[in-house]
């Protein structure tokens, strides 16, 4: 069953055109995440699902009610939809325990059971309750941010960037906490991000925006593993993309004769690997040859650009390949090359 269900959704600020006839399911109680590179259109659907926004053409509906089509729209106050913004957007002029209690209906010792149950929710000590705004760690603050949206009981839970500004351990952890407390909730989330690794790590529906366009959607492994263009290939992370010529199952490019995951032939066609599934060997006496130019040491992994040798398919090129960190070899070495699993063909 889906919670959200956007059809056929334009929206234009002028003669921009923001979004272009998007469709898109989202299953109850998933965690889509919504990528793409700045200007693509992610936070605009964003807004336009939390109701700050409305399309110019298409509908939207929630668990069976229409709230946007073009006869009417429901106002952002009445979709009991959730929404956390990329900075937190806390009242400053109000502590901890009054930002999460704002909306708040219940009164007396039944709003500050409500309140301190919210808290303990997104792993907040009590005593935090009286803490002003600017007293808060960038965490800390995501985290009332978010006992607040929960505080109304969503339908539906927005995320506009909203692990950003924080350093890189706290953003991962940060990541974690919120995906599980959200799973258990039984909240259907929608997150907007531009970055590739958080967006693989939260979703389970990913969703792939380019220029006001959606241009794939779908499980993460799915879209890393078989993209539909190159663009998306490149931005979903590292890849090896290169020409070859497609005959019975088998591409015939730089890297020599390798599987691929189509048995139409084609004498011209872009094929996919992604570095991880590239084995590089200082000993090895088969598979393709080629030069190590630059090492780049990650800790227990590491990226090696490799010079591939030139072939009668054209002049040799550099590809980039992931290693084991302490076993890579250095800048100069000789390496061979093999191919685990199979190349992915491209469709444009």
């Amino acid at each position: 069953m889906n919670s959200l269900e956007l059809t056929s959704i334009c929206k234009s600020f002028g003669t921009q055109r923001a979004l272009e006839n998007i469709n898109l399911s989202v299953p109850t109680g998933s965690r889509t995440v919504i990528v793409g590179p700045s200007g693509s259109g992610k936070t605009t659907l964003l807004r336009m699902i939390a109701g700050f926004e409305f399309p110019d053409s298409g509908s939207l509906t929630l668990n069976g009610q229409r709230l946007v089509d073009d006869s009417h729209a429901v106002p952002a106050h009445q979709r009991k939809i959730g929404y956390v913004p990329q900075d937190g957007a806390l009242f400053p002029h109000m502590t901890v325990a009054a930002n999460i209690g704002f909306g708040l209906t219940v009164k007396g010792d039944a709003r500050q059971q409500r309140i301190a149950e919210l808290m303990d929710r997104v792993a907040l000590d009590a005593h935090m309750a009286k803490r002003w705004p600017h007293e808060l760690s960038g965490g800390q603050q995501q985290r009332v941010a978010l006992a607040r949206a929960l505080a109304q009981q969503p339908r539906l839970m927005l995320l506009d960037e909203p692990f950003s500004a924080l350093d890189t351990g706290l953003r991962v952890s940060m990541r974690k906490m919120v995906a599980r407390l959200l799973e258990d909730a039984g909240v259907t989330t929608i997150l907007v991000t531009h970055d590739q690794s958080e967006a693989l790590s939260f979703a389970n529906q990913l969703a792939v925006m380019r220029q006001g366009r959606l241009v794939q959607s779908g499980h993460p492994m799915d879209l890393y593993q078989f993209p539909n263009d190159e663009q998306t290939a490149l931005f979903l992370g590292d890849a090896v993309v290169m020409p070859a010529r497609i005959e019975a199952g088998w591409a015939h490019c730089d890297l020599g004769r390798i599987a691929v995951n189509s048995k139409v032939n084609r004498d011209t066609a872009q094929i996919m690997l992604r570095p991880e599934q590239l084995q590089v060997s200082t000993t090895a006496d088969s598979g393709c040859r080629g030069v190590v130019t630059d090492r780049d040491f990650g800790g227990n992994t590491c990226t090696l650009t490799v010079e591939l040798q030139p072939s009668k398919l054209g002049p040799g090129r550099a590809i980039l390949v992931r290693s084991s960190g302490l076993q890579a070899p250095r800048a100069g070495s000789v390496v061979c090359l093999t191919t685990m699993g199979t190349a992915h063909v491209l469709i444009e």
